[in-house]
Formats: C-alpha cells, structure tokens, sequence
C-alpha cells in the first residue's frame, strides 16, 4: 500500500503540487527520500523521526520509501517535513489515507514534534484552493493562509495535535485571516518647507505611476519628499493586496499573517548587488523590484549605484515583470513599481552653489551624472530640480498642503483611471497605456498637438520620450478633472522632462 499527501514547490510566487509518496516494503530496515531533494529535505527522515519518537510512535522494521513527485523537480526546503511525516503516519494507518491524500500540507518539525512556521504559506493556500484539498500549516501560519476562503486551513501548534485531529479526538476549528495592518508611520508632505515643484512632481508621479528623478544639493531635502510619497498613494485594491502579499510571503516578510493594504516602499542602499536588487541567489529569489510591487522603489544616490545594477532595471520598468534565470532555476516576478530616484547634481554635490565653487564644473557634473546612461534616463517621466531651502525658509511656519489633501485628489484621478482602463486586462494607470489606447485616451487638442510636435522636434524627443510624454499630460488633465488633454497639461508635461540649464539635457 502507497500512501499519499500533497505538498508545493516554490516556482517564483507560484506553488507546483508535489505528491509525497510513502511505501512500507519488505526489507533491511532503511528510510530513503527519492525525488531530487536537497540537503534540507534528506535530513527531513532525522526530523521526522526523532519526531515520531517524541510521540511513542516506534518505526517498523521495514523498509521505508518516500518519493516526492514529479522527480525532476529539485525540491528545496524544510516545509517537506509536515507532509513526509503525514504520508508516513497514513502508511503507519495512523492517520486516516483518505484524509491525508486530499490535504497538502507544509512546515518544519522540530525533534519534540513540534511545528516551525516556514514561508510560503500564502501561496501554498491558492494552490490547496485551484487542487480542493485543504491545507495544514503550523499555527503561527495559519492567519496567512487563511486569507484564501476557498481553502479550509487547518494550523495545529504540534504533531500530536494533528493526530488527534485527524482522529477525531480533538479536531480543530478551520484558521481565521489575521488583521489587516493600518500604515501608521507614512509621513506627512506638510512636515516639507519650499519645494513646490517638488510636491507637484510627486503628485503627478503618484497619480499616474509615473518614475521621477530628483536632482539637487545634499540636505536639499530629497530624501525627506520621497519618503512621504507613500502618504499620498492609495492604498492597495483587493488584487493588488494579493499580489504583492503573495511575493513578501515566500520572502518572509508578512508578519504573523497580517496583510497590509499599505503600498510597499522599499529604499536599497546603493552598495546593493544585481541579485539583491533584480533577484536570485539560492533558490532565485524575489529581489527588490518584486518586493516594491504595486509601491515605490526608493534610489537615493543614484548614480552611486554599480553600472551592472543600473542597466538591469531598464527591461523591467519597461515590462512589469522580471525573469530570474540560473541554471538550475528560471523564474518570473512581477515588478511594476514606481521608482524615484535621487542624485546629486555632481560628485561634491554643490556644482550650483555659488557659496561653494567646484574647482572642476562643468566637468564634475558631467561625469557624474553621465554615470546614468542615456537610455535608463529617457526612462523618468518626471526630471525635477530640487534646490536648496535656505535657512531663513526653515524658521517661516509651513504653508503647504497636508498628504491628507494630495491623497484625495490623487485618489480621484486613480478613480478616473480606473474606469477607463477597466475593459483593458491588467492596465490600472496611465503609465501602463500604450499604442493605439494611448493614442486614443491622451489625444491632445490642437494647440496642444501643436506644442507637443514643436517640442519634439527642439529637444529631440525618441519614440519612447514621445509617448511618455502623453502619459503625464494625461495624468495631469486627470488631476486637473479634464476629459481630454489641453495645452497647459502637456506644457506642464513637457517642463518636467527637461533638466536645468546647469545640466546636459538628455531625452
């Protein structure tokens, strides 16, 4: 007799089903795993059975094969030992074989039998859910993966809790979702003193998903607008909460199964690795882009950053999705975030001060912000010039709007874009539009047309400056409450795609 349980393996954010299975055969007493396992899942039959031995539970002196299936898959992990320890409890008839063959279950045992949370737990319950098989995970997460109602989740604390459930002894009450986090620490832009066209630049960025580059002096307070554009942003949908709750769970972030509908907002130091900040390493795990899915990704010193890291990001904001490849592994993210980024105008940082002369201007800027190449630059909708705020400025009481406020027209214009692209698939934002529907949504008027084709012809726009261009005017007219895009959208348009005078303009 084969028994049989089901657990997952970890393909990107998607859970594969792997049917464990346990024979009990004549023989040289012996326990093998079979089925490609890595080192964690061989040392899954020491776990397992120091486990059992907590429990009374005594192997028989038979030979004992569990194969984890389909073979050509490298399992990796210690959320294996759960359901070896389930097939082999069913083939030991312990556990009712009925039960067990349409449950997938995962988790680490301790030698005590007791149950160690593992990540994944998110997804593993969309996989349960697509099969109709339950799911039992440890207690701690069973609150995350009770957020997907179609799957019954059962969490038992130990093993020999799930024996009695199974048994009939004492069973358990199916897992219930955990809280919703509130986000409680985003900051306010009314905190900001000046930079009006800053604030400007963030709204537009955050009502249409648009990337943004900041360029100023040190203390110019860059850092301090790009930390409060998460107040301003909406929080997310439904389906967005679930697409990103399902990359931070296989990255361990969800804590005890609280799912936030605040928008990620990640800022990497610039020392950050290719593989840190795109993905991979062991198992080609989520990088910083995914993590940043449907939020910010945050660049300070930008062109600081290796030139390897910088070039990778150019497909993804392109494309919305990464593909980590190794050879043993090739798996897909999705990555639609809003990157802003942050430089300073040259090495020293004071190319424009007139208090501080650079012995080397022109040519410091220059090579420092050439370190930023031409096609990543023609990448940021929003080029914006924050100077510095003098200290006179800082002593003036605050005159700017709160986020509260900014947050409420940036929701409104998010609502316009909504029911506009609400019959084209996976389009959410403008920034997503493209081809004839860009053509179509952010015709310009005459006059607008007009200046538009003046200024790609003066400042030598591409193909892909051109329709980027479209896509802030839109966003701008949205704001602005417009049904069609008018001249002064895409004049505001076509000013933040220019750089200062003090900088080479690049489009």
């Amino acid at each position: 007799m084969v028994a049989r349980a089901f657990t997952v393996a970890f393909e990107g954010i998607e859970a594969r089903l792997i049917e464990v299975q346990c024979a009990l055969s004549p023989g040289l007493p012996s326990f093998q795993i079979v089925g490609l396992p890595d080192k964690a899942v061989s040392e899954a039959r020491e776990r397992v059975r120091a486990a059992l031995g907590a429990l009374s539970i005594a192997l028989p002196s038979k030979r004992i094969t569990v194969n984890l299936s389909p073979a050509d898959i490298v399992k990796e992990g210690s959320h294996f030992d759960l359901p070896i320890a389930m097939a082999l409890l069913a083939a030991l008839d312990i556990l009712p074989s009925e039960d067990v063959a349409h449950t997938v279950a995962l988790g680490e045992l301790s030698l005590d039998g007791a149950f160690v949370p593992v990540v994944g737990a998110l997804p593993a319950a969309m996989a349960a859910a697509e099969a109709g098989f339950a799911l039992v995970c440890p207690a701690p997460c069973g609150p995350e993966a009770a957020w997907v109602d179609a799957a019954r989740v059962i969490a038992p604390d130990s093993l020999s809790q799930l024996i009695r459930h199974f048994t009939g002894q004492a069973p358990l009450s199916p897992a219930r979702p955990g809280e919703v986090t509130a986000n409680t620490g985003a900051r306010d832009l009314f905190d900001v003193k000046g930079q009006e066209r800053a604030k400007r630049a963030l709204e537009i960025a955050a009502a249409g998903r648009h990337h943004m580059l900041m360029v100023g002096p040190p203390g110019s307070g860059k850092s301090m607008l790009a930390a409060r554009l998460a107040g301003i942003l909406p929080p997310l949908s439904p389906a967005e909460a679930l697409e990103t709750s399902m990359i931070h769970s296989i990255s361990g972030l969800l804590d005890e199964g609280g799912i936030s509908r605040a928008r990620p907002y990640r800022e990497p130091h610039h020392t950050a690795s290719v593989a840190a900040i795109v993905g991979g390493g062991k198992g080609a795990k989520p990088g910083e882009i995914s993590l940043a899915h449907n939020g910010v990704l945050f660049l300070d010193e930008f062109p600081e950053f290796p030139r390897a890291v910088l070039e990778t990001l150019r497909q993804p904001i392109e494309t919305g999705e990464v593909v980590v490849a190794r050879a043993n592994a090739h798996v897909r993210y999705p990555c639609r975030f809003l990157l802003v980024a942050a430089a300073n105008p040259c090495k020293c940082g004071y190319l424009a001060d007139p208090n501080r002369a650079c012995a080397r201007a022109p040519s410091c800027g220059e090579d420092y912000m050439g370190r930023i190449s031409g096609p990543l630059l023609d990448r940021f909708d929003l080029r914006v010039e924050v100077p510095p705020v003098g200290l006179a400025d800082l002593d003036l009481p605050a005159t700017g709007e709160a986020s509260r406020d900014v947050a409420a027209r940036v929701a409104l214009a998010r609502g316009a874009q909504a029911v506009r692209y609400a019959g084209h698939g996976a389009l959410r934002v403008n920034a997503d539009a493209e081809g004839a529907l860009l053509e179509e949504v952010a015709a310009p008027d005459a006059e607008g047309r007009a200046l538009l084709t003046r200024a790609a012809d003066r400042l030598g726009l591409s193909a892909r400056g051109y329709h980027r261009l479209l896509r802030v005017a839109r966003t701008i007219a949205d704001l602005d409450g417009c049904d069609s895009v008018r001249a002064p959208h895409m004049a505001e348009a076509i000013s933040f795609r220019l750089m200062g005078a003090d900088q080479p303009a690049r489009v």
